[in-house]
């Protein structure tokens, strides 16, 4: 269900967005570019820089990527209808 203002149904766009931005790169369907971008930025530079460049254009969401990951690993990332 679309709240009044639309916000639930802009927030479902961005994530599905982000989703499919990571699956075209490899990464599984159901997890963000965001959150990947911060579990995989131990196990290389490219990764590192990823989640720095992802950080810095979510300016205004502070440890945007970081945030994603836990949302992702504590599965409260959920579809709102």
């Amino acid at each position: 269900m679309v709240s009044e203002n639309g916000y639930n149904y802009f927030v479902n766009i961005l994530i599905a967005f982000d989703q499919l931005v990571n699956a075209f790169l490899g990464g599984a369907c159901d997890e963000t570019f965001s959150s990947r971008c911060h579990r995989k930025q131990e196990k290389s530079a490219f990764w590192k820089s990823c989640r720095i460049l992802v950080d810095m254009l979510f300016f205004f969401d502070k440890d945007h990527c970081y945030t994603s990951y836990v949302v992702e690993v504590e599965r409260k990332q959920q579809w709102r209808y």
